[in-house]
């Protein structure tokens, strides 16, 4: 019975030499076996003596065939770990790159942002103005026919109801509704934009209508008039809310007018600090 102990001893260390899966394993095959040889001796079947040079083969073949991944490639499982190591550390470089990669676009949106920002400033000569308000456009409300943007300034910085907003001295709504912090502009091309509007070429007098399209249209010119192109178009100031002269756009040959400003182009306007007679 001491040889079977010591045997199984051996067998015990050797597989507690293995690692990971294979030690499990190893031991796992040993405490069985080890279970059914005790029980064996207790109950001394004859069986015993004949089983125990079998069983102790098993034992001697499970370590064997346990350890053999091992023996073959002794550096097997050092490379496994390195490989999950390596796995772990690129995934990390690939975040770490992306968050500098977010950071370059985001640095590169705020320095063109900051260029516009000039351009209004420069355009519009600002720094020589105290009743012009700069504001930023926060949403752009564009559906089929409505046309309004959302602005960052409102009543808290005197902006009221009817006030004209241009962009780069030229016409693109008027102020439509205003909160403490914000304001609804109304474009020129939305469907309830009306206004008087003079032509340059002979002061003729008429009516820009927004239709929801990218164009308004003149109406209500004199009886018989013939549209020719390029014709600039301003304000005419006759409603008593925007100054008069104030630039538009050009005419189309199909008695449309082209703005002067993509109402779908808006990132920075001014709204004209101007108290009005009539609210919209």
């Amino acid at each position: 019975m001491s040889v079977s102990r010591d045997d199984f001893s051996i067998a015990f260390r050797s597989a507690l030499l293995q690692r990971g899966a294979t030690q499990k394993f190893s031991i796992l095959s040993l405490i069985i076996i080890a279970t059914i040889i005790f029980f064996l001796d207790i109950y001394g079947f004859g069986v015993i003596k004949t089983t125990r040079g079998v069983i102790n083969d098993i034992v001697y073949r499970v370590s064997y065939l346990a350890s053999t991944p091992t023996r073959i490639f002794p550096s097997l499982n050092s490379e496994i770990t390195s490989h999950f190591y390596l796995k772990k550390e690129n995934e990390e470089l690939r975040k770490v790159i992306a968050k500098y990669k977010a950071l370059e676009l985001n640095l590169e949106y705020l320095t063109n942002e900051n260029q516009n920002l000039k351009k209004v400033l420069n355009a519009e000569n600002i720094s020589n103005v105290s009743n012009i308000i700069l504001a930023k456009v926060l949403v752009d409300r564009n559906s089929p026919f409505l046309k309004s943007i959302i602005v960052n300034k409102g009543s808290k910085e005197g902006i009221e109801k009817g006030m004209p907003v241009t962009k780069d001295n030229n016409l693109v709504g008027r102020v439509v509704e205003t909160n403490y912090l914000s304001s609804r502009v109304l474009l020129l091309n939305d469907l309830n934009s009306r206004i008087p509007v003079t032509l340059d070429a002979d002061n003729s007098q008429a009516i820009l209508s927004g239709g929801g399209t990218a164009k308004p249209k003149l109406e209500y010119l004199p009886e018989g008039y013939e549209f020719t192109e390029n014709v600039n178009v301003f304000a005419s100031g006759k409603d008593g809310i925007f100054n008069p002269g104030t630039p538009i756009g050009e005419t189309t040959i199909d008695g449309e007018v082209d703005l002067f400003v993509d109402p779908n182009q808006l990132s920075f306007v001014t709204v004209i600090l101007k108290k009005n007679e009539e609210r919209f």
